[in-house]
């Protein structure tokens, strides 16, 4: 396995960029890197040195709701890692930001923080379909965003 792995399982990348969103989740919170600069304030992601709108360097990061809406899923078949076969069928989330309409964020839908990939029916799930943002401890000890189901 490739050293992104943790018994199987993809694990984020950490790099200095990202750094304080991975801080953020392990606190609890959902925040989105911002340009700081006077005149601008665009929000941004992934994280990157530089504003791609004004070139500012100069950034903060900014809470969010965690709210957000299935923008689009996948339920992968097969599943391509073997790790990810025993939880399959599982999905795969872009979650479009309610207070960052710009702003997608890949993850999964869980039944509650924590559970497994699978624990949620494929069935319920739907483009447009609200959800919450919620962290759970990955085995390698960093702290993931998932997705919960809003009720309707």
């Amino acid at each position: 396995m490739s050293e992104n792995t943790s018994g199987g399982l993809l694990v984020p990348v950490v790099d200095d960029d990202g750094a304080p969103f991975w801080t953020y989740a392990a606190q609890g919170e959902l925040r989105v890197q911002a340009c700081a600069a006077p005149d601008c304030g665009e929000l941004r992601f992934p994280p990157r040195p530089c504003c791609p709108h004004c070139h500012s360097f100069d950034s903060e990061w900014r809470r969010m709701s965690g709210k957000g809406r299935i923008w689009s899923y996948v339920l992968p078949h097969p599943p391509l890692l073997p790790a990810y076969a025993a939880q399959a069928p599982y999905n795969a989330v872009v979650v479009e930001l309610s207070d960052a309409p710009r702003i997608r964020l890949v993850g999964n839908v869980v039944a509650a923080p924590g559970a497994a990939l699978d624990s949620v029916d494929p069935a319920r799930l739907r483009v447009g379909a609200k959800v919450q943002v919620a962290f759970a401890e990955g085995a390698d000890g960093l702290t993931v965003p998932q997705w919960l189901l809003e009720r309707s």
